[in-house]
């Protein structure tokens, strides 16, 4: 599974970090966002479910809101409220089982930089 993930920089309020999942021979059972500040562990960020069911770490909820679409196998997270603490390396994430292996695998994106302002 290969992910291209777009987005990042200075970014301002509004602005999205995409990505987009793509190989064969797989189902996604979930999609997310992680993203890891200096000296830090790499933490969630929020996930989406293939069921659509969502959830946020503390510290973003009601100010990013992710969203995904199954379908075409892309994930999208939407910054609002932006404050300087959300500075980190952001990574992509996807949770994936062979449709005909059934085994389950990790897949992530090498990562973007978020940069606030403050």
């Amino acid at each position: 599974v290969q992910l291209v993930e777009s987005g990042g920089g200075l970014v301002q309020p509004g602005d999205s970090l995409s990505c987009a999942a793509s190989g064969s021979d797989f189902t996604i059972v979930r999609m997310g966002w992680y993203r890891q500040a200096p000296g830090q562990q790499r933490k969630l960020v929020a996930q989406i479910f293939s069921n659509g069911h969502t959830n946020y770490a503390d510290s973003v909820a009601g100010r990013f809101t992710i969203s995904g679409d199954i379908g075409k196998n892309t994930v999208d997270l939407l910054m609002n409220t932006l404050k300087p603490e959300d500075t980190a390396v952001y990574y992509c994430y996807v949770q994936t089982i062979g449709v005909r292996t059934q085994i389950y695998r990790d897949n992530w994106g090498q990562g973007t930089q978020v940069t606030v302002s403050s």
